[in-house]
């Protein structure tokens, strides 16, 4: 990347020798303490010595390793010679002058000057007697002498949407008792663990009719109990949530964010989120977070054009804003830029004790003419379309992030053939721990919303994901992504009469279950929301009491229950010894028959998967030992709505080859009906 880094080489450089002067026994920099009064008004004291920002911080900072960077820069309580208050630092090195406004001088513009660091342009101020809560921002004069109002980038908590600013707060008291999670989650290797993810907004899963605000909100506590008594119930094993980090915009879902270190207000404090995170691990339930390091929203108050300048992003706007988003693209050029996101990984991960990250829109980092035409993109110092600095941040990222925390996971939305997201970065991969599988998701719904009579002519569209299965550690996903823009709810992308939707989405259900990779579903996939999701209106819940939707939501707890008990659904997910196919190649019937192994190979499974109205009554499935089958699941019990008709439980294998194997069994399968037998 020669020649495209003369300016962050050149502050290395500078820290560089800041460190060296440090060790050589030099003195800290000073700053200017300047205290509050109760009139609003504040003057400026002697400059006093700085005990907060050394230069080997700046020093890590200018190279992108400063990990918790998030403990200098950002508002903090402190005590300084013998006083407490508060030391406000913040990153703005083409500001002519910083100020601190807030509640505490009345927002006066001029009371608050902040004094400068060399040379990384950071700024910072100690202010006796500023108590927790207390609203703020930066006031940046810009070198055209304008003024910005900016809110705090590295800020724990921020105010309720519409406002703008940011909140003193403090998060190092929360007392956390999930030792014992976070400890068998080092010893855990997470290919080899059950994974079946409930992905949530908590805006909308619920909300309270009468609740304590216009928008019905339930509170992080609250919001802790609900949840995770919902999903421990129903048999998943993660919650991945959406919209964590503050954003102005609801209709954004999350994915505009303007406040990286605070969780958004709308459900409580940072604290009240630590309680849900930690009651949920108390359930034995993991957590994920959406986290956003692609782009950024250009509102007044955030990153954009910090400091008057383009400084969290590309200066060239075709490589930082994003056409189609309108949205800026972080600057992954800039060590400072990076150890923000970096640290933000760590913070989420090590403070908050979240399990894992799901990265949002990875392939528009990877690509540069991602979402551009011709002329509006630049080209990488070898004349190709791949962003060479996001590949070594995403790295670096996953490097330091899974080797910091063993146990916990990356997950990539990736949609492209990009090699070898998941492979480690020693042998030139990116690191994630996983990759979600979007070819599977495409090909998968794209399967039923076929008429059945014509699936037979798509066989193949279930089938192909197997022959690229082992080449990346996958997540089959039907995410919120699928229910919206008119894509339509999962039940109503289905073919057929009303009753026929629910049958088919059963099958789809357990086929996707029975596929290799870890498994994601959308909140109210589960049973069977007629609507598309909005983020404005809780899920219908009032479905569940029709007895189809509630049939649906039986089928899909003992399809999760009958994942967590069988290893052989999870344990082998990333190696071929794991899944074999009875019968891939049954196009004229569609039916497929599959095997899932353990390593053990003592609980294995057998699924048989009927993609047709069509009755087998004589349907005959291949097995590979003369061992007796029992029937673990079948779709056709009255309880998921089907006939109920009374079925033995356990099978015996009869001599004589079928499919391919030296044995068979004989099962009455229904229209669209499903078996899983144990064996």
């Amino acid at each position: 990347m020669k020649g495209k880094r003369t300016r962050a080489d050149a502050k290395v450089r500078e820290a560089e020798k800041a460190a060296k002067r440090a060790a050589q026994g030099n003195k800290p920099k000073k700053i200017a303490a300047v205290k509050a009064t109760e009139t609003g008004t504040a003057t400026a004291q002697k400059p006093e010595v700085s005990c907060f920002i050394s230069d080997f911080d700046q020093y890590l900072f200018g190279q992108g390793n400063h990990y918790d960077i998030f403990r200098k820069l950002g508002a903090h309580l402190t005590e300084h010679e013998g006083q407490k208050g508060v030391h406000f630092a913040v990153w703005a090195p083409h500001a002519v002058a910083v100020h601190v406004i807030g509640e505490f001088n009345g927002w006066n513009e001029t009371s608050h000057p902040m004094s400068r660091l060399d040379p990384l342009g950071i700024w910072e101020v100690f202010v006796p007697g500023v108590q927790l809560g207390c609203l703020y921002k930066y006031l940046i004069e810009a070198q055209d002498h304008s003024l910005l109002y900016k809110a705090d980038p590295y800020a724990t908590e921020a105010e309720m949407r519409p406002g703008t600013a940011s909140k003193v707060s403090d998060i190092s008291d929360f007392r956390w008792s999930d030792k014992d999670w976070m400890e068998k989650r080092k010893k855990k290797d997470p290919k080899e663990e059950p994974m079946a993810i409930y992905e949530v907004h908590p805006g909308s899963w619920k909300k309270h009719p009468h609740g304590p605000d216009e928008d019905g909100y339930y509170n992080y506590r609250e919001l802790a109990h609900a949840l995770a008594d919902y999903v421990h119930e129903m048999g998943y094993t993660h919650v991945e949530l959406m919209g964590i980090a503050e954003h102005p915009f609801d209709g954004s879902w999350g994915y505009q964010v303007t406040g990286y270190y605070a969780p958004t207000s709308r459900h409580g404090s940072p604290k009240d989120f630590m309680y849900l995170i930690n009651y949920l691990h108390q359930k034995k339930i993991g957590v994920i977070l959406d986290w956003v390091p692609a782009h950024f929203p250009k509102d007044a108050h955030g990153l954009a054009d910090f400091d008057g300048q383009p400084l969290y992003e590309y200066p060239d706007p075709r490589k930082g804003e994003h056409p189609d988003w309108g949205t800026k693209v972080f600057n992954y050029e800039m060590n400072e830029v990076k150890n923000f996101l970096i640290a933000n990984a760590l913070y989420w991960v090590e403070e908050f004790h979240v399990d894992g990250l799901r990265v949002d829109a990875v392939a528009s980092m990877l690509y540069l003419d991602y979402g551009r035409e011709s002329g509006q993109w630049i080209p990488n110092k070898f004349g190709g379309n791949k962003n060479l600095e996001a590949i070594e941040f995403f790295k670096h990222l996953n490097s330091v992030l899974l080797g910091r925390n063993p146990g916990a996971v990356t997950i990539a939305e990736e949609s492209t053939a990009w090699p070898m997201v998941t492979g480690s970065p020693e042998e030139d991969g990116l690191g994630f721990s996983f990759k979600w599988n979007m070819g599977w998701m495409n090909d998968f719904l794209e399967y039923m919303k076929l008429d059945p009579y014509f699936r037979k002519g798509a066989h193949n569209m279930m089938t192909f994901a197997m022959t690229y299965a082992y080449s990346e550690n996958y997540i089959l996903v039907l995410s919120h992504d699928e229910v919206v823009h008119l894509k339509r709810s999962m039940i109503n992308k289905m073919p057929g009469e009303y009753e026929e939707k629910f049958a088919n989405l059963k099958a789809a259900y357990a086929f996707m279950l029975g596929h290799p990779g870890k498994k994601l579903l959308f909140m109210g996939q589960e049973f069977a929301q007629l609507q598309e999701w909005s983020e404005a209106r809780e899920l219908d819940w009032y479905l569940l009491e029709q007895d189809q939707h509630r049939e649906l939501q039986a089928f899909v707890k003992a399809l999760l229950h009958l994942y967590q008990k069988h290893p052989a659904l999870y344990e082998l997910d990333t190696h071929p010894d794991g899944f074999q196919w009875i019968n891939a190649n049954d196009g004229y019937r569609s039916i497929f028959s599959f095997m899932r192994f353990d390593k053990a190979r003592k609980k294995n499974l057998l699924f048989v998967c009927n993609f047709t109205p069509v009755e087998r009554p004589d349907y005959r499935v291949g097995v590979p030992k003369k061992k007796q089958y029992k029937l673990v699941l079948d779709s056709d019990a009255a309880e998921f709505g089907g006939s109920g008709v009374e079925k033995p439980t356990v099978y015996k294998a009869e001599v004589g080859e079928c499919d391919g194997q030296p044995y068979s069994i004989a099962y009455p399968l229904p229209g669209y009906g499903v078996a899983v037998f144990e064996f």
